[in-house]
C-alpha cells in the first residue's frame, strides 16, 4: 500500500522550479509547492489507482500538488457530505477548487445539493465552488435530466452580477456547460439566460451574458 510520504518523494523527484515559478502566471501561489505538470499528476493518479484513505492522507499534507493529487485518486462513492465541506473550506485557489469539482465531487451523489449551498457561499472560492461543480456536473454527469440544470439556472442569473475574478468566471462556466448539453432545451434556454444577462445595466451580468453567447454561438455554428 503507497503512503502519502512515498508519493510526496515522487512529487519531489517531479518537482521542476521553472515549472513552480511560471505558475505564478496563472494566479497559482504556494510555498508548499514542487512545480508538478497537472499531465504528470494525472500519470500518477492512473497508477495509484482510486484509494480513499490514501486520498485524506495526501490532502492533509498542504502540498499543492498533494491536494490536486487527492482529487484524483479519491473514490467519488466513499466521500461524504462532511468532507466535501471540510475540504472546500480549505480551498484557496482556482485551481485546486476545479480540480476538485472535475475529478471528484461532481460523481459524489451529494453533489446537487453542494451546489446548492455553496453558491450561496460569502467567501470568494467557497462560491466559486458551487458554481465550478454545477459546470462539471454538467459536463460530466449525462445521466441527469433537464429539469436538474433548468432549475438551477435562476442561481446563475443571481449571482451573475458578483464582480469577484473567480466567482465571475466560474458563474460563466456554469452557465456555458449547461448550453452545451446535447439538449436543445437547455440549449435554449441557457441563451435565453445569456440574453437577458447581455442586457443588464451591471457590467459584470453583462460580461457574463455576452461572453456566454459568443461561446454557445460559435458551438451552434461549429454543429
Amino acid at each position: 500500500m503507497t503512503t502519502a510520504a512515498e508519493v510526496l518523494q515522487e512529487l519531489e523527484a517531479l518537482g521542476d522550479d521553472g515549472y513552480r515559478e511560471r505558475m505564478a502566471g496563472f494566479a497559482i501561489t504556494y510555498e508548499k509547492a514542487f512545480g508538478v505538470p497537472v499531465g504528470e499528476l494525472r500519470k500518477l493518479s492512473k497508477r495509484l489507482g482510486r484509494d480513499h484513505a490514501l486520498a485524506h492522507a495526501l490532502w492533509d499534507t498542504r502540498w499543492y500538488e498533494a491536494r490536486l493529487l487527492a482529487g484524483m485518486v479519491d473514490d467519488p462513492k466513499l466521500v461524504t457530505p462532511e468532507q466535501m465541506d471540510a475540504w472546500r473550506a480549505e480551498f484557496d485557489s482556482w485551481a485546486v477548487t476545479d480540480t476538485l469539482c472535475f475529478d471528484l465531487f461532481d460523481r459524489t451523489p451529494h453533489a446537487l445539493a453542494k451546489i446548492d449551498q455553496w453558491v450561496w457561499l460569502n467567501d470568494e472560492f467557497g462560491k466559486r465552488a458551487g458554481f465550478a461543480l454545477l459546470a462539471c456536473v454538467a459536463l460530466h454527469r449525462k445521466e441527469l435530466p433537464e429539469e436538474v440544470f433548468l432549475e438551477r439556472l435562476p442561481l446563475i442569473e443571481a449571482a451573475a452580477t458578483d464582480p469577484r475574478n473567480f466567482v465571475k468566471k466560474g458563474v460563466n462556466w456554469a452557465l456555458r456547460a449547461i448550453g452545451v448539453r446535447k439538449s436543445p432545451v437547455l440549449k435554449a434556454a441557457a441563451l435565453d439566460c445569456a440574453a437577458r444577462l447581455a442586457a443588464s445595466p451591471d457590467p459584470t451580468a453583462r460580461w457574463n451574458g455576452k461572453d456566454a453567447l459568443r461561446q454557445l454561438s460559435k458551438r451552434t455554428q461549429a454543429g
